[in-house]
């Protein structure tokens, strides 16, 4: 929906449905409102995207559902403008990495062969050799050319020509994008911004309400296309024709789709956030999504690495078994930075397994420290390891002081930007679930939802590991040993560790019996 245009009469429902922004909808009451189109008409592209591709304003924003055909329709729609003779200026995008980068130029260049228009694929180029930014570039006859790059903000600096910022609520720095992007379009051109949201203090979100609720002090014309608009316009009909036939979204109706989607979401947050542009609440969560992207990887970036026995690791455990996740993080401490080399998850595993798969990593010299949970159901677990492997493992029971120790932790070592750690959606899921509250008798609380995929059991697993890497941390363990000669002993062990090490790996991963009882003869020294 636009705020300048109406979308055709034949789409009124959907045209009232963009207008405003929907109020917050309780879980049980988001049963989608599937209208069936009733015409399969054969037009190239949809409503919503049509309505997109015609508005020639000079700055519009779409809030969209993820994975429905507007990076696709903006790059026709940039291959069309920037081809006639009376064009003017490049055309710059700015997508979220490398990998949407390279496919939204060839968006363009497959736009170009349909149109028949003249264009040359000049590949990777260096547009800026001081700041040595690169961009995937489409050259089109009349000298005009169009630049796909990824999200660095200093790249579109001194550019001028129109603009696309892909996917801006998730870049590390839309502010400071927004501010650099912006002047380029002084001397003509369009500034277009597409995104998902990413929580309510982002400043994609905060455009939105200025534009709904402050009077559009810019003049932004604003469009909004939910999964349930694209399902009433016709989208299920244009996905089936690209799926194989033997696909199982054939054979569902659009209800059927909406529900598929919903449910192959991490939590009801998610799904509303992604696909019905609904931004999660910034104000209630413990850790924003501002500091969890600047914490992220990039999606190309290997982090699963070897664990090098020249390099310092750090573990953290909680523990589940029926209704949570055990989750094992491992974390490398490199200088004053924690960097995510493990996340290892196990549903409904029995006791004996999680044993077997703590002690693969236990027993190596270079995983200096391992913090277990220790409460309930985790106790035998922990007390067991802490015999086996001796005063690297400690047992944490989470009393409300000791979780928000390690929730404080967790959150300081993000903003302090010391973490590392993958963009993984499960790990988002669990970050942004742990809310702070305080009781009537003024007590802190950190609790998070649980949900279908667990109880923000990889937040507590990172909070222990990070724990773990403290020096000379102290968290409520039961059982703490002083300096012994035993524990001299055990500190020398790296030839006994390593030889375990290695016929764990000779054993594919099982723990054989050879090395637990090499270990257990030396501690019992």
């Amino acid at each position: 929906m636009q705020t300048k245009k109406e979308q055709p009469k034949a789409r009124k429902r959907s045209t009232k449905a963009n207008a405003e922004a929907p109020a917050a909808v309780p879980a049980a009451a988001c049963a989608p409102q599937i209208i069936v189109p009733k015409k399969e008409d054969d037009s190239f592209f949809l409503p919503y995207q049509a309505a997109w591709i015609k508005d020639g304003s000079r700055l519009k924003l779409i809030e969209k559902s993820r994975q429905i055909g507007m990076s696709w329709a903006t790059a026709y729609a940039l291959v069309r403008r920037k081809s006639i003779d009376t064009a003017r200026g490049d055309a710059w995008i700015s997508s979220r990495d490398d990998l949407q980068a390279r496919l939204f130029k060839e968006d363009c260049n497959h736009f170009a062969n349909i149109l028949h228009i003249a264009a040359t694929d000049m590949g990777l180029q260096v547009v800026d050799d001081e700041k040595r930014v690169s961009a995937y570039v489409l050259a089109m006859a009349n000298g005009c050319r169009i630049h796909s790059m990824s999200s660095n903000p200093d790249a579109q600096a001194g550019k001028r020509g129109d603009r696309v910022l892909d996917e801006f609520a998730l870049h590390p720095d839309p502010r400071k994008l927004w501010a650099i992007a912006y002047p380029g379009i002084t001397w003509g051109g369009q500034l277009e911004i597409i995104s998902t949201h990413r929580g309510s203090q982002n400043l994609f979100n905060q455009l939105i309400q200025d534009i709904r609720h402050n009077g559009n002090p810019m003049g932004i014309s604003l469009h909004r296309v939910t999964l349930e608009d694209a399902l009433n316009q016709g989208f299920l009909r244009k996905l089936k024709a690209k799926l194989p036939q033997d696909d199982p979204r054939q054979e569902m109706d659009e209800a059927a789709y909406f529900d598929f989607i919903r449910s192959g979401c991490i939590d009801e947050e998610s799904f509303r956030q992604e696909y019905m542009c609904e931004p999660s609440d910034d104000a209630s969560a413990f850790i924003s999504y501002d500091l969890i992207d600047a914490c992220s990887m990039p999606a190309d970036e290997r982090w699963e690495l070897d664990l090098d026995p020249r390099k310092e690791y750090f573990a953290g455990m909680d523990i589940g078994r029926k209704h949570d996740l055990t989750v094992l993080f491992i974390v490398e401490r490199d200088g004053g930075r924690r960097i995510t080399r493990r996340m290892i998850e196990m549903k409904n595993a029995p006791f004996h397994e999680q044993a077997a798969m703590l002690d693969r990593y236990a027993v190596l010299p270079h995983v200096r420290r391992v913090c277990i949970d220790a409460t309930g159901i985790g106790a035998q677990l922990a007390e067991e390891a802490r015999r086996r492997h001796g005063g690297k493992v400690e047992e944490v029971v989470f009393s409300s002081g000791v979780k928000e120790d390690l929730a404080v932790t967790l959150r300081r070592c993000m903003e302090d930007g010391a973490l590392r750690m993958p963009a993984r959606p499960e790990l988002v899921a669990d970050l942004r679930k742990i809310r702070k509250s305080t009781t009537s008798a003024g007590n802190v609380r950190y609790e998070g939802e649980r949900g279908a995929d667990g109880h923000a059991d990889r937040f507590w697993a990172l909070a222990l590991a990070l724990h773990a890497a403290k020096p000379g941390a102290d968290c409520g363990h039961i059982g703490v040993l002083g300096p012994s000669t035993r524990l001299r002993r055990y500190a020398e062990t790296s030839a006994v560790m390593a030889q375990g090490a290695r016929g764990v790996a000779a054993h594919d991963g099982k723990m054989g019996t050879g090395w637990p009882g090499a270990v257990n003869r030396f501690l019992k020294k």
